[in-house]
């Protein structure tokens, strides 16, 4: 079915699991899957324990990436990856742009002295093809998330392992491409990690741990919010086509982004997902815009997500100046409720347990957080090396459905339903890729409903 859906700098470390698509074993440590062997185990009466996690990936031979996408994220990640461990090499790097790529080329040089000659950078829609095909081990996928999907299934068709950026895609016909790209990921045992760094982090590992193992009893609900600041944005120049401006401004574009209820708040959605291991059946939401200058998105979002036990939980994000800002990762259960970044606390409000954060420089500390963003690489790279498999794009084009769901709905005013999402042939942004005009997405601003009249 077609829903009505109209148009639809390198991160932080965000302060607070390795996602293990089978069961394997890293560095000797045996490692939990992400949800649904940890389910599996406390069905059977057994404590969840917390997986080791290493801080350096193993030595081994060289591993070669290709960076596609060098912006300030993707140029972010090439330096986590390289970052990650010993003999580890960034060859090959594919954009749209000179100057993306002659910046990306500059922070390499200037942080990890590493050089990319000439003849391993791409410029095109077409460079992820060349890329993949210089003869890299692993590939970064940092474009755009509207590209992700057949840059994905470009991937591993070659065989190659992937990091790909969050989220991985922005309509129900990617979701659905990288879904069937992960079987056969899966079936050739290649590793995928996706950038919801929150599964690679210790302390929401740890929290979540004891929340399945029921210290404050069984969850409920949750209610997830995230409120910040609007992003930037770049204003048309006179000299730009069309794809060129929307590129350059493509967080500001759902076509290009998925609206930042996929782009952004699709961590905290995450962790929702990842705590409950289970996915709504429908989405009631609204949303609007009163601030952004540009593109055709909304400035805030609220969902309310209904499952099929009748359970409900809350998702709010806002992206507007001048506002109060916070982060609310709540996760409700019958004796208590969790901040999912490291606290548990009674029905009261009162705190039973608190993350033991050690020193920021106590790096020796079985409790310090490795930047989790160079983490999920760690995991990467170690998988690779020891043999083990590891993919946790499943869980990621769910989380990614699940924010489309909200999306459509706060667009349409409409309830949603998973069914009608997952069977939608709902496709965002133009069919083949040149730098002049598009046609068929205006930027415009969707409106729920129907007029109001006299």
């Amino acid at each position: 079915m077609q829903l009505n859906d109209p148009l639809l700098t390198r991160r932080n470390f965000l302060k607070g699991s390795a996602t293990i698509g089978t069961v394997g074993i890293m560095g000797g440590i045996p490692m939990l899957s992400s949800c649904t062997s940890q389910k599996k185990g406390k069905e059977k009466g057994e404590e969840l324990q917390l997986p080791a996690l290493l801080d350096q990936a193993p030595d081994g031979k060289v591993l070669k990436a290709g960076l596609i996408g060098c912006g300030g994220r993707g140029t972010g990640a090439a330096v986590d990856f390289l970052n990650a461990g010993p003999n580890l090499q960034i060859t090959a790097l594919g954009d749209v742009f000179q100057d993306k790529m002659d910046a990306c080329r500059e922070i390499l040089k200037k942080q990890k002295n590493v050089e990319i000659p000439d003849e391993n950078c791409f410029i095109g829609f077409d460079s992820y093809e060349k890329v993949i095909d210089s003869g890299v081990d692993v590939v970064l996928l940092c474009t755009p998330p509207h590209f992700r999907p057949a840059h994905v299934e470009a991937a591993v068709n070659a065989r190659k392992h992937i990091f790909m950026e969050k989220p991985i895609a922005v309509d129900p016909t990617g979701v659905r491409k990288v879904l069937a790209s992960m079987k056969r990921a899966e079936s050739m045992r290649l590793n995928v990690i996706s950038g919801t760094i929150r599964r690679s982090q210790k302390d929401y590992m740890e929290t979540r741990r004891r929340v399945l193992n029921g210290e404050i009893g069984e969850i409920t609900g949750a209610h997830i919010i995230r409120n910040g600041g609007a992003l930037w944005f770049r204003s048309r120049r006179p000299e730009w086509s069309d794809m060129e401006y929307m590129l350059r401004n493509w967080v500001n574009f759902c076509w290009l982004s998925g609206d930042h209820i996929a782009e952004q708040f699709i961590h905290e959605i995450d962790v929702m997902n990842w705590y409950l291991d289970e996915y709504p059946v429908k989405a009631t939401g609204w949303g609007g815009r009163q601030r952004r200058v540009t593109g055709d998105q909304y400035d805030f979002f609220s969902i309310e997500y209904l499952y099929e036990s009748g359970m409900r939980t809350h998702c709010a994000a806002r992206q507007i100046d001048g506002c109060s800002n916070g982060k609310v990762e709540q996760i409700n259960c019958t004796q208590g409720y969790a901040d999912a970044a490291g606290k548990l606390y009674d029905l009261k409000g009162n705190m039973i347990w608190e993350y033991p954060h050690p020193a920021e420089n106590d790096m020796q500390s079985e409790w310090y957080v490795t930047n989790p963003f160079v983490q999920e690489h760690i995991n990467l790279v170690t998988a690779i090396r020891t043999g083990s498999t590891i993919n946790d794009g499943e869980d990621q084009a769910n989380s990614t459905l699940v924010a489309i769901m909200g999306r459509i709905a706060a667009y349409t005013g409409k309830d949603v339903t998973r069914e009608e999402i997952m069977n939608s042939d709902l496709y965002l942004g133009p069919k083949t890729y040149s730098m002049g005009k598009i046609e068929g997405i205006p930027e415009t601003i969707p409106l729920a409903g129907i007029p109001h009249k006299e």
